[in-house]
């Protein structure tokens, strides 16, 4: 019963089928004809009214083809062959909202995952439920056990676990601290948890990534637009080729024959379908991709231009190595010199001092109280921890207060943090800002998708931004970027499209001047990502190569999809003009053209076959090890 209320055209085209054929039975031939005269005429004279509406919206064509080929069948008495056209009419529109629906089934769930209310808790009062809409930054609430979170805030409660694979892709569960961020959207474990919300559900992350794959739903792109065109020639060569089969055969059971074979009404959901399904399918490896034209973008990426900190690197200093000075106190060890330096570091706001902490409670270091501390702005801090006096920061500010200074062994890329201890130089902490350990496997990922020239752009200097592109097998290198030089030197590249992979606020511009604007881990760069035509939700380097291949394979689908049909619906017209294909056999057999392409659109839901990444959108981890042998410097 859904499905007839559903779909009632196509319930009454099998109703009336199943009258004619009753008729038939009973030798009834004349009503038999007069029943499907009636109802396909009818039929027909309901979708004139929709092609006349197409008219005015500028599309025309495939419904011309369709109405005329029920009128030419009903005049050579072909009443058979008129249902049938008629049900492949009816059956086209239920066809495309299953495939529709098909290819947008991560879009919908996104939708239907939504917050719609949420528990607050106020002064006085028991916690109340409340509708998301009605939450405003600053509100306590409470997330109950396997709870949506409805608005991004921040965690209050001292732990939690939470899902956050519709956001982000990621599969594993993660875990988050007191004070650490919330995005809505995501998934709490198994503990009720508090929170602070930090803004309303409209401009939360879940609400923003839903807006952006609405936008990204209701585009069209330059391929989908091209396969409209094709209706026009496409009616005028079938009204062409049916004319000429008439005035060569002097039957005009030609012309209604031809016309039956050439009314592919889903034809041209093919390629809308295609980009519907590859949308969806960034979407569920959390790539967010705002239009359809993008996809066609991705596809034929040829240059592709990357940010260094925070894009190839992480963004966040990690210790390197421990360089102990041969004028160190007895019992001076790598480890001691960074418990100590860390203690140090506690009472610093430096943005070296948290990695150094995170360096020492990483080989378990426990970290001594403070009992005074100093610091100097830009140059170091010196702080009394246990017993002892520790000075950390730059080797100008250690060595003339120090013996024994001992110049750090330092290379390019690198950082020197000097230490020293009651007095004495004690060593240094050489810290990097490593490269991504998946940065080679997408560089050269990229390479077998099309990608013919890379570049890096960085405000950072030369040696460190040679270093990190030597490493990462980039070709070309601008150093000491100013935002409008990163704009300029996008601006001057031949080889385009240009895909333009950044992460902070200040690669925006270069971000929006480009071809392809792709924002990494956009949780908290609002600006890059509002600029970017890529969103990666997840803070993994290998979705661009996950982007730019569903481009392609997307592209690959569509295309493939319009001309498969295009070509199947010419060959059939063919043979139809020299009286092989009766005007029955015609219908049925344009009906498995039309299935056959929509059912090619919906490929593009799953991954391409070529090796690459995987149904998640990652580079496989073996074969990530692999690229990374073969193409490392």
């Amino acid at each position: 019963m859904a499905l007839i209320l559903r779909f009632p055209l196509v319930a009454s085209t099998l109703l009336a089928g199943a009258c004619v054929g009753v008729l038939l039975g009973l030798g009834q031939m004349p009503a038999a004809q007069a029943t499907a005269t009636i109802y396909a005429l009818a039929v027909a004279a309901y979708r004139t009214v929709s092609m006349i509406r197409d008219l005015f919206r500028g599309r025309w064509g495939i419904d011309l083809l369709a109405v005329t080929a029920i009128a030419s069948t009903l005049v050579v008495g072909e009443y058979l062959a008129s249902l049938i056209i008629v049900l492949m009419l009816t059956g086209g529109d239920a066809l495309e909202e299953f495939a529709h629906g098909r290819a947008t089934h991560e879009l919908k769930a996104l939708l239907e995952r939504a917050p719609r209310t949420a528990h607050r808790e106020t002064p006085g009062n028991p916690v109340e439920e409340v509708p998301v809409g009605s939450i405003r930054s600053g509100d306590t609430l409470l997330v109950k056990p396997s709870e949506i979170v409805p608005v991004d805030g921040l965690l209050l409660s001292p732990a939690g676990t939470f899902d956050e694979s519709s956001l982000t892709g990621e599969s594993l569960p993660v875990e988050h601290g007191k004070g650490d961020t919330l995005m809505s959207g995501s998934v709490n474990g198994e503990e009720a948890v508090r929170m602070v919300a930090s803004a309303t559900a409209a401009d939360s992350q879940y609400s923003r990534i839903v807006a952006l794959v609405q936008e990204a739903a209701a585009s069209r792109a330059p391929t989908v637009r091209l396969a409209d065109r094709y209706a026009v020639p496409f009616t005028i060569f079938a009204f062409l080729l049916a004319g000429i089969a008439w005035y060569f055969s002097h039957d005009p059971e030609r012309f209604a024959q031809v016309l039956v074979v050439a009314t592919p009404c889903p034809l041209l959901i093919a390629a809308p379908v295609a980009f519907l399904a590859g949308t969806s399918r960034a979407a569920h490896a959390g790539i967010i991709i705002k239009n359809a034209g993008t996809l066609e973008q991705l596809a034929r990426v040829r240059t592709a231009v990357f940010d260094k900190t925070g894009t190839l690197t992480r963004g966040r200093p990690a210790l390197h190595a421990i360089q102990v000075s041969a004028t160190a106190a007895q019992g001076m060890s790598a480890d001691r010199i960074l418990q100590l330096a860390a203690s140090a570091e506690q009472s610093s706001s430096h943005v070296l001092a948290a990695s150094v902490i995170d360096a020492a409670r990483s080989r378990g270091l426990l970290l001594l109280p403070v009992a005074s501390a100093n610091e100097h702005a830009t140059q170091g801090v010196t702080a009394v921890c246990g017993s002892q006096t520790v000075m950390v920061g730059k080797a100008a500010f250690v060595g003339p207060a120090t013996s024994g200074f001992e110049k750090a062994d330092v290379a390019s890329g690198q950082l020197g943090i000097s230490v020293g201890v009651d007095g004495r130089f004690a060593g240094t902490l050489i810290m990097s800002d490593p490269l991504r350990e998946n940065a080679v496997a997408t560089l050269a990922e990229l390479g077998r998708l099309g990608v013919r020239e890379t570049m890096l752009l960085t405000g950072d200097t030369r040696s460190t931004a040679s270093h990190i592109a030597a490493e990462a097998g980039i070709t070309r290198v601008l150093a000491d970027c100013l935002p409008a030089d990163k704009v300029a030197a996008v601006a001057e590249l031949n080889d385009r499209p240009v895909l333009m992979v950044g992460d902070g606020v200040n690669d925006a511009p270069v971000l929006a001047a480009s071809d392809v604007g792709v924002a990494m881990g956009a949780r908290g760069a609002t600006a890059a990502s509002e600029s970017a035509d890529v969103v990666i939700m997840l803070d993994d380097l290998s979705k661009v190569a996950a982007a730019v291949d569903i481009g392609r394979h997307t592209i690959h689908i569509a295309r493939t999809s319009i001309w498969t049909g295009i070509l199947l619906s010419v060959g059939l017209m063919a043979a139809a003009a020299y009286g092989f294909v009766p005007a029955v056999a015609g219908a049925l057999l344009q009906e498995l053209v039309d299935l056959a392409t929509i059912l090619n659109a919906l490929r593009a839901l799953g991954h391409s076959r070529k090796p690459g990444v995987d149904s998640t959108g990652r580079v496989p981890l073996d074969r990530l090890r692999k690229l990374d042998r073969d193409f490392r410097p």
